[in-house]
């Protein structure tokens, strides 16, 4: 299975302090490649992965203010929509910009929906409804205009989170700093609670940081220290005594509430979004109506057991959680969309079927190859594009090169390979009685179809018989 996960490009991949899209892209990319899927990163070219860096956009443009976001995006997602035919599935995290390029190619594609920034994207997401296949991030963030294949939670990467049962006295807002989520009310709930309150995160509306919250920051009480790695992030989370989410929209997901949860540590968030699915009442949080009641909650946060938090963050949002759910979508969508011109060795593409001969564009993937075959009522003629295949024909062993080319007898023993790093890629033109797929007897198979040959050449006289019966029609249309 080849994958080509296409992640945002505001922030490296993972995201050296914020960047919450490009942090489960990164998570969800290393848990497939460590179950042996093939797995391209579209990212910035400083990101870091242990699949396939592909890259075109030099740096994160919310770290270089010198990219143009729109151009670099048109960029980054045409790179790999012009790969496509690559891969057996896209899988995008980029919004809704990448879905206008998915009626260009056969590639199936996946949407991981992050939510929506606003209403107005959704007529975007509703033309393409039915086409490519959608996933929600929570069950709150779903449109009752759209059609999804499930609902995936996001998952964290457990060992990072270290528990933490012996919780410190500060509260914590850890979050981007904007109105919506909350960081006034936070100041306001711990400022009632009468407890220290450690602020951290990005200025995402320096206006609101300006007026709401900077000049309530004394460096004791309240004192916000920017935006912290994933080292001093596991610190914060794991010694607060609670982490306060008094968020003013309906957030598709709270990744910080999962990780505070990873560390032993509850929440206390106001019920809206997706945080009735996150937070159980009572025992890995409070959910509550106001500042009021927040303050209130601080005071019985004893009675949430820090255990029962890491408990419910392994059994409800582990990343291997998130990568066994995403891969049983990954085959029920190749399931449903088996694409005869794509192969576990590589894809061929048509280039002329003609009753007299057939013109055929092959890619074979590094490290692949073809059965050991040969063809009854056809010989093949093949001149490389590009790569080095390793050609073996009956006794012979031969090696090819850009521009070479070899003739394929028919009833000859036959098998290409690629055993270089760059695809191989070849055009084959074939001239005899049938072309059909079923005239192929094999041998040899890497893939566990020799000896079924394709029902063995499909009783070939009734074939052939309707097989000369469409190839007149078809020549007749043709050419009068």
């Amino acid at each position: 299975m080849r994958i080509a996960m296409l992640s945002p490009i505001a922030w490296r991949t993972p995201p050296r302090h914020y960047g919450p899209w490009e942090r489960v892209v990164s998570l969800l990319t290393e848990g497939l490649v460590r179950r042996g899927v093939e797995v391209t990163l579209f990212a910035t070219a400083d990101s870091e992965t242990s699949g396939i860096l592909h890259a075109v956009v030099p740096r994160p443009y919310e770290e270089d203010k010198t990219l143009d976001p729109k151009v670099w995006e048109c960029l980054h997602i045409s790179e790999l929509f012009e790969m496509a035919d690559d891969f057996d599935l896209i899988h995008n995290h980029f919004d809704f910009l990448p879905l206008s390029y998915s009626g260009l190619t056969t590639t199936p594609v996946l949407t991981t929906i992050h939510g929506f920034s606003s209403q107005r994207i959704l007529p975007a997401y509703k033309k393409y409804n039915g086409k490519v296949y959608y996933v929600s991030i929570s069950d709150a963030d779903r449109s009752p205009e759209l059609t999804y294949m499930a609902t995936v939670y996001h998952g964290i990467d457990l060992e990072s989170f270290t528990f933490n049962d012996c919780n410190g006295d500060y509260l914590l807002f850890f979050g981007r700093i904007h109105p919506e989520k909350g960081t006034r009310e936070a100041i306001e709930i711990a400022s009632r609670a009468r407890r220290e309150l450690i602020i951290a995160g990005v200025i995402q509306d320096q206006e609101y940081f300006r007026s709401q919250i900077e000049p309530r920051l004394d460096g004791q009480r309240i004192k916000y220290i920017g935006r912290v790695g994933p080292e001093k992030r596991n610190e914060l989370l794991g010694s607060a005594l609670a982490l306060l989410h008094p968020i003013s929209f309906e957030e598709p997901f709270g990744l910080s509430v999962v990780e505070a949860n990873a560390c032993g540590t509850p929440v206390i968030a106001y019920p809206r979004g997706s945080m009735p699915e996150i937070i159980h009442n009572g025992i890995n949080g409070f959910l509550v109506k106001d500042v009021s009641a927040a303050a209130e909650a601080v005071e019985r946060i004893g009675e949430i057991s820090r255990r029962d938090c890491r408990k419910i963050a392994e059994e409800r949002f582990s990343r291997d959680r998130m990568v066994d759910e995403y891969l049983g979508l990954y085959h029920q969508i190749l399931e449903q969309t088996k694409r005869e011109d794509h192969r576990p060795w590589g894809y061929y593409e048509v280039l002329s079927d003609l009753p007299d001969h057939k013109v055929k564009r092959i890619v074979v993937f590094p490290g692949k190859r073809l059965s050991l075959q040969r063809h009854k009522r056809r010989a093949e003629h093949w001149t490389v594009v590009s790569g080095n295949p390793l050609v073996i024909r009956d006794a012979e062993k031969i090696s090819l090169n850009p521009g070479d080319s070899i003739d394929i007898p028919e009833g000859a023993k036959h098998r290409v390979s690629n055993p270089g790093d760059e695809p191989v890629v070849f055009i084959e033109v074939q001239m005899g009685s049938y072309f059909g797929e079923d005239d192929i007897e094999r041998f040899e198979d890497d893939y566990g179809r020799a000896g079924d040959n394709v029902n063995q050449i499909k009783e070939l006289a009734g074939t052939q018989v309707r097989w000369k019966s469409h190839t007149y029609e078809r020549g007749r249309a043709l050419h009068g």
